[in-house]
């Protein structure tokens, strides 16, 4: 069964940077799509970083580009999510998800994509 822990939010000035950790443990598959999410208060779930976990490719939301960074440890089965140069609009709460390698490589973004998903770590950005 997979299992997926964030951690790593909390309220940051405008301008400040956060780092989200996700472990994972049991995807026995060794092409699947693994990605940050995030959702306000009032909005729907967005995509906000994917990276397809043994090739590398990673995906943005236009809305963060140049401002935050997707990244994997193999060794320690965690995904990452460094973020730069927060705005208030990037207050939501972000959820770590995993998706099937078939299932998500026409829309990687997209969280219908994602059957796996953590708990989700709170990020607010104080203006």
């Amino acid at each position: 069964q997979v299992h997926l822990v964030e951690s790593g939010g909390g309220s940051v000035q405008a301008g400040g940077s956060l780092r989200l950790s996700c472990a994972a443990s049991g995807y026995t598959d060794s092409r699947y799509f693994m990605g940050w999410f995030r959702q306000a208060p009032g909005k729907e779930r967005e995509g906000v970083a994917v990276i397809y976990i043994g090739v590398g490719s990673t995906y943005y939301a236009d809305s963060v580009k140049g401002r935050f960074t997707i990244s994997q440890d193999n060794a320690k089965n965690t995904l990452y999510l460094q973020m730069n140069s927060l705005k208030p609009e990037d207050t939501a709460m972000y959820y770590c998800a995993a998706g099937d390698f078939w299932r998500a490589r026409w829309y990687p973004l997209s969280p219908n994509s994602y059957n796996y998903w953590g708990q989700g770590t709170q990020v607010t950005v104080l203006s």
